[in-house]
Formats: structure tokens, C-alpha cells, sequence
């Protein structure tokens, strides 16, 4: 994989920070953005697009940090015109931008959960993940590459998390793969949504404790990305939303020893 180019939206901490960790591991150039830099901070939780592509670069690959709210077009534009100007199409695309734990998480019914719920998930979730799809298409036609859009799925459930707006926005995640993976099957690019389960991100840990037990690294859907990017048939997976627990059963990868991200 060395010579791959990829770019992780959403990736200062979580789980875009895993996936561009573990990506880094194989040689991956890696444009990781985020709104998160040094110089522009909006939380007090650890994690910067200068963090992430520093952990990159110790794990080998070439990190790219690039401060971009994706609320903006044009900065997302921007980007992948970088991206086209420095090496003429992408390999991989991981659409994670999200803002989903802005708020304290907490279901109930849908009245009393705050509107602005709407923004962090949708606007800055379903809607950043399909312009991201949008700019990143032609680069992805030119390598006939890989978009992962990272989601949610709980088949069980009749709301997701009994949360409306998480419910809304997951499900969009999925039906945004099945369909963006219509139009470009066609052109050899395959389009997936992925599914992480509990997963200790930064700020999961902070809103519930880090003694509580459980959980995966962020790391782990990192190696189902990478799983799924060294796959020659991939394409049988276009459209579908795949827990990152069965690709694990299914390519036959572990999470890290620890159940811990090991960059901390």
C-alpha cells in the first residue's frame, strides 16, 4: 500500500484519528483534516490535525494536516484541489467528520432533546460526509479507489440509541453509501459505509469515565479500513454497512493488545 493517497475527514481524534494512524502503518500519504489545529481550538478534549499527522509520520506513513471546517465548501473544495495538484486523483477517501458528542448524549423523546443536535449530526455529519463524496469523486474515478463513510447500524433497534437525531443521522450515513455506490460502480470505485461498535474515543471516555470497562481502540476500524483497501474484491461490499466487528471475523484482524489506542 505504500504509495496510497487518502484523506480522513474528522480526523484530529476518534475514530478518524485511528484509521489515519493505522493507514500510516502501511506508508499511506494521509491528508487528515479536521477543524481542530493548533492554532484554531474549539474543545478542550486532546487531539489536533498536527497530533494526528505527527503519530502518522512515527508510524511510518507521510501525514498531511489540513485545517478545514466541513461545514464550508469551498475550504472542502479546497482541499481535494490540493489533493488533485500534488498527485492527480485519491485512492481512499474516509468521510468521518462529525460533531455527534458536542452535547451530552443522552436518548429520550424527541421534544426534549436539544435542535441543535441537528447541526452536529447532519450538518456536520450526513451533509459533510456527502460533499466530502461530492469534491473527492473525480480523484476517486481517476485510481478507481475506495470511500468509506463511517456510521452506525443497530438492526435491533427501533430508534438508534433512542436518540431521533443520532437515528437520522445513521441511518442517512447508510442510505448516502448505498446510494453514492450506485452511481460509482460504474466507474470502479466502491462505496461503503462502516459501522464501528463501542468505541473509547476521546470524547466517550471523557463524558462516561475512562474506568469504565469496554470498548475498542479507535485503532480497530482503522484495520478494518485497511482490510477492506487491500481486499482485490472489495467491490462486493459496494453499498453496504459493515460492522467493524464482522470484518474483523471475516479478514481475520485484532484489535491492539491492549484494547487501547497505543499512541497514548
Amino acid at each position: 500500500m505504500e504509495g496510497t493517497v487518502a484523506v480522513v475527514t474528522g480526523a484530529a481524534r476518534g475514530v478518524g484519528r485511528g484509521i489515519a494512524l493505522v493507514l500510516g502503518e502501511t506508508g499511506a500519504t494521509v491528508y487528515v483534516t479536521d477543524r481542530e489545529s493548533r492554532d484554531h481550538r474549539h474543545s478542550d478534549l486532546p487531539g489536533t490535525v498536527e497530533d494526528t499527522a505527527e503519530q502518522v509520520e512515527e508510524r511510518g506513513g507521510h501525514g498531511v494536516p489540513v485545517r478545514v471546517d466541513h461545514t464550508d465548501d469551498r475550504a472542502v473544495e479546497a482541499l481535494f484541489q490540493r489533493v488533485r495538484d500534488e498527485h492527480g486523483g485519491l485512492d481512499l477517501l474516509v468521510a468521518n467528520a462529525c460533531d455527534g458528542n458536542a452535547l451530552p448524549f443522552g436518548g429520550g423523546p424527541f421534544w426534549t432533546l436539544p435542535l441543535v443536535h441537528w447541526h452536529n449530526m447532519i450538518d456536520i455529519g450526513v451533509r459533510s460526509h456527502l460533499v466530502s463524496a461530492w469534491y473527492a469523486a473525480p480523484l476517486l474515478i481517476e485510481r478507481r479507489g475506495l470511500a468509506v463513510l463511517t456510521g452506525f447500524t443497530d438492526p435491533d433497534a427501533e430508534v438508534i440509541a433512542g436518540h431521533v437525531f443520532y437515528d437520522l443521522a445513521m441511518t442517512g450515513v447508510s442510505r448516502l453509501a448505498h446510494s453514492i455506490a450506485h452511481d460509482l460502480r460504474p466507474h470502479g470505485v466502491t462505496a461503503l459505509a462502516l459501522a464501528p461498535g463501542f468505541t473509547r474515543t476521546e470524547a466517550i471516555m471523557a463524558a462516561i469515565g475512562e474506568d469504565v470497562p469496554g470498548g475498542d481502540s479507535v485503532e480497530f476500524p482503522g484495520r478494518a479500513v485497511r482490510a477492506l483497501l487491500e481486499d482485490p474484491e472489495v467491490a462486493r461490499h459496494a453499498g453496504r454497512t459493515l460492522p467493524v466487528a464482522d470484518l474483523a471475523k471475516e479478514y481475520g484482524f485484532q484489535d491492539v493488545p491492549t484494547g487501547r489506542d497505543r499512541s497514548r
